[in-house]
């Protein structure tokens, strides 16, 4: 259950997570223009970019239900 008080923490978490993710999902795209070049870090872009999305997901959902309420 979110408390009101939270809603703005949580716009403000999921405002800078999708200024990460934006970045994350640009880096990726500029590790696959450069392969073979730099592919051991594509791995660990991915994971990040994924996880980030994950918690992008689950913030709006919150945020979702929060409204609904």
């Amino acid at each position: 259950m979110t408390i009101p008080d939270e809603i703005p923490d949580l716009r403000t978490r999921l405002k800078k997570l999708n200024s990460l993710a934006t970045r994350l999902k640009l880096d990726l795209h500029d590790l696959a223009e450069d392969l073979p070049v730099g592919w051991e870090q594509i791995l660990e872009t991915a994971t990040a970019t994924y996880n980030a999305y994950v918690e992008i997901h689950r913030l709006e959902a919150q945020l979702a239900k929060a409204d609904a309420q």
